[in-house]
This record gives structure tokens, C-alpha cells and sequence, in this order.
């Protein structure tokens, strides 16, 4: 395992030196993002995944939704995913986008839907974000 884990650093490492431009000037080309914590929110087990399917159902309705591992929709300006954690009995939700005025527009959006499941479905914990 050591060996593979090395082997991306030594092909960065030749590709720069291919460039001829510091890791610092190749970064700087890449778009900021503004990123949320991520967000754990209590939620049985025997319901999480209808939990998620619900959420999914309801964001398909305005954005495309990648199904992988959760709902994962896509935003103009970001994205947002909600997925039910394999190991805990709660909904992991992460929050990316282009402004941090975009972030908090797409995590409100989130925070409401499954606020919303949660009132309909019960048994998640109702407490704060």
C-alpha cells in the first residue's frame, strides 16, 4: 500500500517539473469554493434511508440529482448532498458552492426539505443544526 500511495506524489511531482510552474501558480488557476462543515444529524437506522430516498424525491423536482451513495444535486453555483451514514444512525449532509451567499441560499434549501421529512416521518432528533 505505501508504494501506491506514493506514486500520485511522484507523478505531480514530474508533471510540474514538466510545466515548469510552481505548485502555487497551478493552484491559483483553480476556481475558490466556499465549503460547509459537514453536518450530522440524528436519525434512526430504521428510517435514514427512506429518510434520503424522500429528500432525493423532492430535490429531483428543481435540480439533477446523483444518485451515488445518497442524493447528491447539482446547483448552478455549487451542490448539496444528503446520504445516510453506513456506520451511525444519522444523515451526513455537505454543502458546497461558488460564494458563500450561494452556500448558505443551498444549505437553507436542504435544512427545509428535510426538516419537512423529518416533521412527516418522525424519529429523527428535531434539534438545532
Amino acid at each position: 500500500m505505501p508504494v501506491r500511495s506514493i506514486n500520485p506524489g511522484r507523478r505531480l511531482c514530474h508533471w510540474q517539473a514538466e510545466i515548469g510552474r510552481s505548485l502555487t501558480d497551478l493552484l491559483a488557476d483553480l476556481p475558490s469554493a466556499c465549503v460547509a462543515p459537514e453536518i450530522r444529524r440524528d436519525c434512526p437506522d430504521k428510517i435514514k434511508f427512506q429518510e434520503v430516498e424522500a429528500v432525493k424525491a423532492r430535490l429531483k423536482r428543481q435540480f439533477p440529482v446523483i444518485e451515488v451513495d445518497g442524493a447528491r444535486f447539482l446547483h448552478p453555483e455549487g451542490w448539496g448532498l444528503v446520504r445516510a451514514s453506513n456506520t451511525q444512525p444519522v444523515l451526513v449532509l455537505r454543502f458546497e458552492a461558488a460564494s458563500q451567499e450561494t452556500l448558505q441560499e443551498i444549505k437553507d434549501l436542504v435544512e427545509k426539505i428535510v426538516s419537512a421529512e423529518i416533521a412527516l416521518h418522525g424519529g429523527c432528533d428535531a434539534g438545532a443544526w
